[in-house]
């Protein structure tokens, strides 16, 4: 290597040359590092166990990952903040003023801001900045007058006639929020009241054009709410009477009738009982004036009163004890121009503010003096900008070595310090899992992250106050017998927090050779124990239905009549006979060619065993050992967002420490005595020893040779070793004697 090149040292994890990153000069010339060995060019900024705000800051252009080209402009960044990169191994959340580069550009303007802070607070003696310090932004931008958001609270006018036309426009319009935590205008917000101001304004200049004789804005304002209190009731009132006046049967049919009375009289009554609001005002009569104040519905006899001095009195020109049809129809004459002028009013919240003040504030310069504050304030906004980049000083001094230690290299991972993207710890089946990560989808994440070769389990996890999450656990270790949908384990988050965790989905893949060796044959069990279970199954139906047919046929015995025969019996078909004679033939002739090719190896008997078991397992194992030398974690992040530059693989030591299987602990004492225990009877096992060994017995004498292919009796297999003689072979059959040519018939 060049000696003007900076010497690297790498470590090995995973089957991955890894950079070592243990200096500030290791730092410092990362960007020099060829990023083909960055063992992670990109990560999201979310869904990790690392400060959110950390990232984003990281991530310039805000797309929601951190890649390469911002880790190195972070990582130049930092050179030019700090006079020595080692102080960023320390890892604290507080960052001493003297070693912030007081020579460069961006140092300079970052001692400057942090000493603008600490005075501030009260502290400019102080020598150190921390994330507390900056925690309160609203504290340190509410002493600065304009902190460029472009949003001006009252508080920021030193004019106290413009920061009260700002506070009624806040009235009005409702305000925005500042940066410091109180509330103020933006320009938006000022153009709309005072656009909104000139139509209200326009519309209040037509109202005073109105033809009302003898009545003010005021006065005919209370007319037309008086007249709108009642304008329903009233209409109804003089319509039961013209009624009235059409048929003579409307006064009675048309009154309360006695039964809504008698129903009042239990009760306790006021002028505000619903029951009698829904009365008609008055007693109904053919052409009856209405009574505005005696003998009027007390529910409603305020509201008339009202209308009597507010509207009848002014309107008509004189004080009334009675309202009739036709006083009233000149009485919504005389007002019809102005509910027609209401019924144009701008929908504004402008409307609220007084004519008089809102006439004040578009005649003066307002909306110029307010418009230019806003400008000053959006001017003068590097201030957030700069506090903003204190903060990134600060939590880069935090965060960023850990964040290096989880994306140029997995030094965290593979150190077992838990990585940024573990999410947690599963508990479940009698083993600890390590390796969870968060997932929002499992069925997108599982196509992906089943590239990984590993055993993965998907779980929905839910907390009593109501929180979801689901996550992905990696199993690298124990048996799998018991895992299963539905299953439930306990998931304990970073926090510390536990959830409760429901497998959802089950991605398989092997986990070990040991258990690969012992898949095929519990794979014949458990085949065999569901089709013993369905055929079980099966002839409980029809047992049921035999059962159930014969009680019927017994209960309608006595209904049978006498003469009716009974069906005779099915007969077995000697086809069926014979084919299940072949069927038995056949496979006991492969079981005695299995027995006497094994018996026929002698000593070599265990060998064969052995090779047996290999025939059987040996594929298994084999895939099983292909797929753990191709396990490796990237797939699994991959499918959370990352971008994994290497094959980081999980061998079969790493992933033994990533799943941890229930073991006593050391020292622990174990009493073996179950009361519980199956109580075993050793006579069954004694009767079957000894029917082995009779067996084994008269074998090895050659009492069963006859019996026994040739290949697998005892002087075949063992020779000399067995006291049975060779049996005679058997005699050649004689030749059939030809038959006697027939004589030709008689013609």
């Amino acid at each position: 290597m060049a000696k003007d090149k900076y010497r690297w040292r790498f470590f090995r994890a995973g089957g991955v040359d890894q950079v070592v990153i243990d200096s500030g000069a290791d730092i410092a010339h990362l960007d020099e590092l060829d990023q083909k060995l960055w063992l992670a060019l990109s990560c999201p900024t979310r869904g990790l166990e690392f400060d959110g705000r950390t990232l984003d800051l990281i991530d310039t252009d805000h797309d929601g990952h951190i890649r390469p080209l911002e880790m190195t402009a972070a990582i130049g960044w930092l050179r030019d903040a700090f006079v020595d990169l080692d102080e960023l191994f320390k890892g604290e959340a507080k960052v001493k003023l003297s070693i912030i580069n007081g020579e460069t550009a961006l140092g300079k303007e970052l001692l400057a801001e942090c000493h603008h802070v600490l005075e501030s607070l009260g502290r400019p003696d102080d020598d150190s900045i921390s994330t507390d310090d900056i925690a309160d932004t609203a504290k340190i931008l509410a002493a600065t007058r304009f902190n460029g958001d472009g949003v001006l609270p009252p508080e920021s006018v030193f004019d106290e006639k413009v920061a009260q036309a700002v506070r009624d426009i806040i009235a009005a319009m409702g305000g925005k929020l500042d940066r410091s935590g109180k509330t103020g205008v933006d320009q938006a917000m000022v153009e709309a009241f005072f656009d909104q101001g000139k139509t209200v304004l326009a519309w209040l200049d037509e109202g005073d054009k109105l033809s009302l004789p003898g009545l003010d804005r005021e006065t005919a304002t209370a007319a037309a709410q008086a007249i709108a209190a009642v304008k329903a009731k009233v209409d109804d009132y003089f319509t039961r009477c013209r009624m009235a006046a059409f048929d003579e049967r409307a006064p009675k049919l048309l009154a309360p009738a006695d039964a809504d009375l008698t129903a009042l009289s239990p009760k306790t009554l006021s002028a505000n009982t619903e029951e009698i609001a829904e009365l008609p005002l008055a007693k109904i009569a053919a052409h009856q004036a209405l009574p505005l104040r005696d003998g009027a519905n007390p529910a409603w006899a305020e509201r008339l009163a009202t209308l009597a001095d507010a509207a009848v009195r002014p309107v008509l020109g004189e004080s009334k004890a009675e309202l009739t049809a036709s006083e009233w129809a000149a009485l919504e004459k005389a007002m019809a121009p102005y509910f027609a002028w209401q019924a144009t009013k701008p929908a504004s919240a402008v409307c609220t503010v007084a004519p008089e003040r809102l006439r004040e504030l578009l005649a003066s310069s307002f909306p110029r003096d307010i418009a230019d504050l806003i400008v000053q304030d959006t001017e003068g906004g590097d201030q957030m900008q700069k506090l903003e980049q204190v903060e990134k000083m600060i939590l880069l001094h935090r965060d960023f070595v850990r964040l290096l230690r989880n994306f140029i290299n997995f030094s965290e991972f593979y150190g077992r310090r838990k990585a940024i993207f573990q999410a947690g710890r599963l508990f479940i089946d009698g083993r600890s899992c390590d390796l969870c990560l968060p997932v929002d989808d499992a069925g997108k994440h599982a196509s992906l992250a089943g590239l990984a070769r590993a055993y993965l389990l998907y779980c929905d996890c839910t907390r009593k106050s109501g929180e979801k999450r689901s996550i992905v656990a990696a199993v690298t270790g124990g048996e799998t017998d018991n895992l299963m949908v539905g299953r439930n384990g306990v998931f304990v988050d970073r926090k510390g927090n536990d959830w409760d965790a429901t497998v959802t989905r089950i991605v398989e893949n092997p986990i070990g050779i040991r258990q690969a060796f012992w898949s095929p044959y519990k794979s014949f069990i458990r085949v065999v124990e569901e089709q013993v279970a369905k055929r079980a199954s099966a002839a409980d139906a029809d047992a049921r239905q035999m059962v159930q047919a014969q009680a019927l046929q017994t209960a309608h015995a006595d209904k049978t009549k006498g003469d009716e025969k009974k069906p005779e019996p099915k007969k077995m078909d000697i086809g069926t006979v014979a084919a299940i004679g072949v069927a038995v033939g056949g496979i006991a002739t492969f079981l005695s060619s299995i027995l006497a090719m094994f018996f026929g190896l002698g000593m070599w008997m265990p060998i064969g065993f052995v090779g047996l078991l290999l025939a059987i397992s040996g594929p298994s194992m084999l895939i099983a050992w292909l797929k753990l030398r191709q396990r490796n974690v990237g797939p699994i992040l991959d499918a959370n967002g990352w971008s994994v530059n290497a094959m980081a693989r999980i061998n079969v030591p790493f992933g033994a420490a990533l799943t941890q299987v229930a073991v006593l602990p050391p020292g622990s004492r174990r009493e073996l005595r179950d009361p519980f225990a199956e109580k075993h009877r050793p006579w069954k096992l004694y009767f079957f020893l000894l029917l082995l060994a009779t067996t084994l017995l008269l074998w090895y004498k050659g009492s069963l040779d006859r019996h026994l292919p040739e290949g697998i009796r005892a002087y075949t297999v063992l020779g000399s070793l067995s006291p049975a003689e060779p049996l005679p072979a058997p005699a050649p059959l004689a030749p059939a004697a030809k038959p006697a040519p027939t004589a030709a018939p008689a013609k």
